[in-house]
Order: structure tokens, then C-alpha cells, then sequence
């Protein structure tokens, strides 16, 4: 009697700690990307602002391109009425590290059939670091985990910029430096990642190919190169645990 009871309470427990639906899972994931965008967002649509282009430009950016540092430089390039082959030049350059993001999730996303294009559309740096560790428990669907993942971030990115684009008219301070959020918004994951695993080899292996290649190729360079690298150490290193 006191078996059964000792196992209808480990059902009860396990019943509650698993989330209720695919939205009550992914919500809580993306609530440190959330922080970030609303300001990232909000910095993006001041500075459309005061360069000349209202929430509309901004919130139709967000909403079509969504790149963060492509959307950030690309304020720029609009300011300047920049030619659209050097544009799509700048966007290649800055979003190649893309192409190794897709590499990466080809296992998570190979089986997914209805949403992939959004999900691959929808693959910022920071949905990418949320969503390469997620599994989600039995009785969430993965493929529903993923897309709630995308949109909510992509959500929270939309609602900064239209924030920002309409607080941009109000602004009288000087607004160097905003375009620094989106680095400190990196830091901020990195860390968070660094504290949650246990195993540390990924992370160093980041740090350790790209400060080699910021040293071999410089600042302007190195991203392409040392996302090569990093994705070469983790192939060979899911080759060797294969072979084991």
C-alpha cells in the first residue's frame, strides 16, 4: 500500500514538473533573450529614428530581414543611400557565421517538416544558443518548442523596434554606443551557458579557436575563420565519440 501511494505521489510530481503545453515550455527559455531584445530593439528603433526613418522602416526591418548587427549596420547603409550590391555585400560578410549555425542544427531540425523555413529564417545567434540545448521532455513537441522559441524572440525584437522608433522623436541625449548592446546581450548568454552546463569543452573551444584567429586574422576577418574552426573541433570530437 505504501509502494502505490510512494508511486502515484513520483506521478503527480513528475506530471507537474513537465510543462503543459509546447508555449508554457519555451516562454520561460526565452525570457533572458527577451531582456535583451526589448533594449537591443528599442536602440535599433532610436537609431532608425534618428537617421531619417520612422517605427514603419523600423518594424518592417525587424520583421523582414531580422538580423540583428546586419539591422544595426544597416542603418548606416540606408543613411547613406548605399549602392544594393555593396549591401548585399556587407550582408553576406557580416551574416556568413549563418551558414555554420545551419550546419549545426542540421540533426535538431533535419527531421522537422511543417515551420522549418521559419525556424531557419528565424535562426539569430540567439535563438541558436537557446535553442541548441534544448530537448524537449516527453509530451512537448519538439517542432512546436522550436517555433514558439523563434517567434517569441522574433517577437520581442519587433516590439523594440516599434518602441524605439516611436521614443525616437523624444530623444535628446547623444546615442553613441547603443550599437554595444548587442555584444553585451552575447556576454550575457555566454555566461548564462557557462554557469548551466557542467561541461565546459564547447565553450572554451569557442574562446580558444577565436582568439587564435583574432590574433592570425585580425578584427576584421576572423569570424569566418574561426566559425570553421570551432565547427571542425566539434565534428571531429562527435566522430571520436561515435568511433568509441
Amino acid at each position: 500500500m505504501k509502494k502505490e501511494t510512494l508511486q502515484r505521489e513520483v506521478r503527480k510530481r513528475e506530471n507537474t514538473a513537465i510543462p503543459k503545453s509546447a508555449f508554457a515550455y519555451a516562454f520561460p527559455k526565452t525570457i533572458p533573450v527577451m531582456a535583451g531584445y526589448l533594449f537591443l530593439g528599442t536602440a535599433y528603433g532610436i537609431l532608425m529614428k534618428i537617421n531619417g526613418f520612422g517605427p514603419l522602416w523600423s518594424v518592417a526591418a525587424s520583421t523582414l530581414v531580422y538580423a540583428g548587427s546586419l539591422q544595426y549596420a544597416g542603418v548606416s547603409l540606408l543613411a547613406a543611400s548605399a549602392h544594393p550590391v555593396y549591401a548585399l555585400a556587407m550582408a553576406l560578410m557580416i551574416n556568413a557565421r549563418h551558414l555554420f549555425y545551419g550546419l549545426s542544427m542540421l540533426e535538431k531540425y533535419g527531421d522537422i517538416k511543417k515551420g522549418k523555413f521559419y525556424l531557419i529564417f528565424a535562426l539569430t545567434d540567439e535563438t541558436f544558443s537557446v535553442i541548441c540545448n534544448e530537448n524537449p521532455p516527453k509530451g512537448i513537441s519538439k517542432t512546436a518548442a522550436y517555433l514558439w522559441i523563434s517567434a517569441l524572440n522574433q517577437l520581442y525584437w519587433v516590439a523594440g523596434s516599434a518602441l524605439g522608433g516611436l521614443a525616437g522623436t523624444m530623444i535628446t541625449f547623444d546615442t553613441a554606443g547603443l550599437d554595444f548592446a548587442l555584444t553585451a546581450l552575447f556576454v550575457v548568454i555566454f555566461t548564462e551557458q557557462w554557469l548551466s552546463c557542467k561541461d565546459h569543452r564547447p565553450a572554451l573551444t569557442g574562446l580558444i579557436v577565436s582568439g587564435a584567429c583574432l590574433i592570425l586574422f585580425g578584427p576584421d576577418s576572423f569570424i569566418i575563420p574561426a566559425m570553421a574552426g570551432i565547427l571542425a573541433v566539434i565534428f571531429q570530437e562527435e566522430k571520436r565519440k561515435i568511433n568509441l
